[in-house]
């Protein structure tokens, strides 16, 4: 049986998907802790790797070496950069940008990662399918497109605006471009998905108040694919 790595940021994002986990084992490492089960009859590893791409790479790449996993979710809850994706929607990555990474003054396109030389980080079309339907079957209205990471948390909307159109990305967040390329790099099936909580035009008090709902949804869409996984 294939297994899935599913990883999340907060508590809130993950703490109903390892609430229901089977046969839960656990292990630490670097402060991390795994869990290792079986998730609606599917063989799963479930963690929280805490904020920031540093904590999610690091996470991702403990997850690739110790458990081999076939494929990768990072889930969890984003700020909408497009007027297409508004509060509690889905946003499936087909890519993912770090838009912090910036080596322009030695000539480099702002974004581009040294070392792979790329901008755009490529997800997984199959699982971002499987994701949107399994959002659409729920009634939760899912958008494709690029998902910008940085270590920034963004509350201003002209900061917000400026991202989404230089990088021409549909959603803000701080974890997904770090597993992304921990799983490129690895050779490893990966895709990103995050509901919203905040809107183009919104701040902190719209993220404070519609996350829970956000995460709700992550966790809600993961159940209907994890069911229907080959």
């Amino acid at each position: 049986m294939s297994l899935t790595g599913i990883i999340g940021a907060m508590d809130l994002e993950m703490e109903k998907l390892i609430g229901l986990l089977e046969g839960d084992e656990t292990r630490v490492i670097s402060g991390i802790t795994f869990h290792r089960g079986t998730l609606f009859g599917r063989e799963v590893v479930l963690a929280v790797c805490g904020i920031g791409k540093c904590f999610a790479a690091l996470c991702a790449q403990t997850m690739i070496l110790t458990y081999h996993p076939d494929r990768v979710i990072n889930i969890g809850v984003a700020g909408s950069l497009t007027d297409r994706l508004s509060v509690g929607d889905i946003a499936v990555a087909s890519d993912v940008v770090q838009y912090d990474m910036d080596t322009s003054a030695v000539g480099d396109p702002v974004g581009m990662i040294s070392g792979i030389n790329l901008i755009n980080l490529p997800c997984s079309p199959a699982l971002g399918e499987k994701l949107c339907a399994a959002a659409e079957r729920n009634g939760i209205k899912a958008v494709t497109g690029t998902i910008a990471t940085g270590d920034c948390f963004l509350a201003s909307w002209e900061r917000k605006n400026a991202i989404g159109e230089q990088f021409s990305a549909i959603a803000c967040e701080m974890e997904g471009g770090g597993i992304a390329q921990a799983c490129y790099v690895n050779g490893v099936e990966c895709v990103v998905l995050r509901s919203i909580s905040d809107s183009v035009n919104g701040g902190c008090e719209d993220y404070e108040q519609f996350k829970r709902l956000a995460a709700q949804h992550s966790s809600t869409v993961m159940e209907t694919l994890l069911r229907e996984l080959d």
